[in-house]
Parts: C-alpha cells; structure tokens; sequence
C-alpha cells in the first residue's frame, strides 16, 4: 500500500515540477498534479472527488470575499485614507508610538480577512508614504510591509493556516485568539521597529500632499460603527450562544460592510466595488480552490496518509528544530495548501506527543507566511516590491527580511516546544 501511495507521491510531484516549468500558474499546477496522481492510482477521472474537493474552503472563500468587501468599502469611502493622516497628525512628534499605530494599522486588514495581500493594497500603499518620509528606505519599508503582512494573515480572528489545519484534523477553531495574537503582535512591533527606527522627522505637510485626502465629512464615528457591529454580533454570539441565532462570519461582515457603505460621506459605487473585490481575491480564491482539489485527490490515493505515517515516524527533535526552514518552503511551492497537505499530520504527531495542538497550530501559523516571499510562487512578496516601488534587486530585499523573518520562526518554533505549558493562552 505504501509502496503504491509513494509511487502516486512520486508522480504528482513530477507533474507538478513540468507544470510549473511550463509556466503554468501554481493553481493550474496543483490541479494537474492531483489529476495525475489519480490516473497514476487507476481512478481516471474522479469528478466527484474533484468536485468536493473544490466546494471544500467554500466557507473560508466567503470569508474572503465579505471580509475584504468591507475594507474596500472603508478604503473607497476615505475611512482609511482618515485614520492614517490623523495619525500621522496627532503623533508625528513621537516616532515610537507612530511606528505602533503604523503597526496595528498594517496588522488589522490581514486579520480581519486572513489574506496578507489584502493588507499590502489597502493600508500597505499607505503606510509605505508614511514611512518614506520617516527617512527609511524603500527597500526597508517592503520589508517591513511584507512581513507584517504576513503576520496579519495568521492573526486572529481569520487565521487560513490554522483554520484549515484544524478543520483537517476535525478540530474547533476555538481557543486560538491569543496564541495567535501575541505571537504576531510582538513579531509586528520588533520587524517595524528593527527596520523602521533609524531614520528622519516625519515631513508631514510633504506626506499630507502625497495622502489621499478624505471627504469633509469623514468622521471617527463613520470608521468605528461598523467595527462595533462586527464585534458586537461575535461578542453575543460568544455571550448567548444558545439564545442567539448562529449568522457565520461572512454574514457579519456583511453587515459591517452594509454599515460601512451606509455611512459613507461620500455615494460609493458597491456593484463597482464588488467586482473589484472578487477580481482581487480571483488568485486567492483560485489557490484555495485548487488546494481543495488536491488534498481530496491526496486522501483518495492513500498519500495523504503516506505522508501522515512519515511525519509520525521522524524523530521529534529533527522535526521540530527543522520547522523554521519545512514550513516557509512547503508554503512557497503549495502556498495556503502546505497546511491542509502538511500542517494536519504535524498537528497530530504533537498531539500524540502530549502537546498542546492548539497552541503548537498557533506557532506553526506564524512561521508558514514567511515562506510568501520565496520562489517559485513568491506572490506576496512580489506584490508587495510593486506596491512600494521598490528598484533593488529582489535578492536585496530578502536580506532586509532576514533577521526579523529568524526571530519570527524562534517565536514559532518556542511556541511549539513549549506549547503544554503555554496551553492555558487557550481559555479552555
């Protein structure tokens, strides 16, 4: 049996190689290898399998979707655009709580939405103007963006690697809050502030110019109703489950969305809005998509299990202390897909070691976006270089990553190691 799983194995990863030197997109490539390894493995043409396993993520597909529906529709409205000038504006003077807030700023459109390109083109164009007139250099500021970026795709309360790993493992996304959280804020605060601190007094009448100025009529009041919407419906949800109808997460968000646009000073154009956001997140969608189909095709020919047998039997330490370079390099070749094809043996290998699996999930997350920046996919890094108009060569940029990308990946791998006693971050 597994002698047959790892010929399928075998064959995938051809395929999967020919595809991509064919210059075919990632998605296409993890399809076409799923494909052949279900022919390899006698099954032809598995429609059903492949239908299922594209409907998989349908849920986190939406959560996508609404979630940056609704920052797109406070970006178009100046809600965005408002918060950074004030910002800049209220504390230009203190160069240490500007690089917080710039902080925060760049971390809230990844969390909300689980995608870190969704936080380089909403505050990620911003910030970076912010930054260039903080006397930092370009190459700099794409890394601080990148990497922040990333941690704000794992930040609660949508976290992609962790939701999908846990709904592999048949797990609960519960408890994950603040073994997410800190994690990513602390490794926020050190890459912005490590990259960031050097560097000049803020010219704010020059930064002002170069802003987007938002409508007249743009007010605190207008950003913040839509946020204590959507946090108020988790908040009685959480409060009075059993009294309070279950809505989803894509739901509220649309409502906050509906707020949002209903608030605006200014007419929005939502059908023009809409399509932006859905040809935005197309990639994305299409990544999920294609992981669906794959790791179904995978569970169907027995190599999913191949590779859970051969995770459990690796000797702990070799896995462990290895998960700083596995992890970023399984997410450069698979993307999102490294967590639903390796994240879910790993999580129950450390479960059957007597850790902690929400916890060592939560340290894993972190490390896994690291891996956006690297060849052959290199999606949100590359986006990111656009974003900021950097010119040096991408190699330069990397290097700008490093030190901050090694404290991340000890954060990760600590949290792992330690994750039984750091179980009680859980509330369970």
């Amino acid at each position: 049996m597994y002698l047959s799983a790892g010929i399928v194995l075998g064959v995938m990863v051809t395929v999967y190689i020919i595809a991509l030197r064919f210059k075919l997109s990632t998605e296409l490539a993890m399809i076409v290898a799923a494909l052949g390894g279900a022919l390899a493995a006698g099954h032809w043409f598995p429609a059903r399998h492949v239908a299922e396993g594209a409907i998989t993520y349908m849920d986190i597909n939406l959560i996508f979707i609404s979630a940056t529906l609704f920052m797109n529709i406070l970006k178009e409205s100046g809600g965005i655009a408002f918060v950074v000038r004030a910002i800049i504006k209220t504390f230009h003077k203190s160069r240490v709580l500007l690089l917080i807030l710039l902080t925060f700023l760049l971390l809230i459109p990844g969390a909300l939405t689980g995608a870190g390109s969704v936080t380089v083109l909403i505050t990620g164009g911003l910030v970076a103007v912010v930054l260039n007139y903080m006397g930092i250099k370009k190459i700099r500021i794409a890394a601080i963006i990148f990497l922040i970026a990333g941690l704000s795709a794992a930040a609660p309360p949508v976290s992609l690697w962790a939701m999908m790993t846990a709904a592999g493992v048949n797990m609960p996304y519960v408890g994950f809050f603040l073994p997410l959280l800190i994690p990513c804020v602390v490794g926020a605060l050190f890459t912005i502030f490590f990259l960031g601190w050097k560097g000049t007094k803020i010219d704010v009448e020059k930064a002002f110019e170069e802003l987007p100025k938002p409508p007249e009529k743009m007010n605190w009041w207008r950003i913040v109703i839509p946020f204590l919407v959507f946090f108020g419906l988790i908040f009685i949800g959480r409060k009075w489950p059993h009294d309070t109808p279950v809505i989803g997460m894509p739901l509220m968000f649309l409502l906050a969305a509906l707020f949002s646009w209903i608030l605006s000073p200014v007419k929005l154009k939502i059908f023009s809005i809409s399509a932006n956001t859905i040809k935005q997140l197309l990639p994305l969608i299409g990544t999920l998509t294609a992981v669906g189909i794959l790791v179904q095709i995978m569970t169907l020919t027995g190599v999913r299990g191949l590779l859970a047998i051969a995770f459990i039997t690796l000797p702990t330490v070799l896995v462990i202390g290895s998960l700083f370079i596995f992890l970023p390099i399984t997410e450069s070749v698979l993307m999102y897909g490294s967590a639903a094809v390796f994240g879910v043996p790993l999580v129950l290998l450390f479960n059957t070691m007597g850790l902690n699996p929400i916890v060592a999930l939560a340290g894993m997350s972190v490390i896994w976006p690291l891996g956006d920046a690297l060849p052959p996919t290199a999606i949100i890094g590359r986006l990111t270089v656009d974003v900021v108009g950097t010119k040096e060569k991408y190699s330069l940029f990397l290097k700008q990553c490093l030190v901050p990308a090694i404290l991340i990946s000890i954060l990760g791998t600590l949290m792992v190691i330690f994750s039984k006693d750091l179980g009680f971050l859980t509330g369970l």
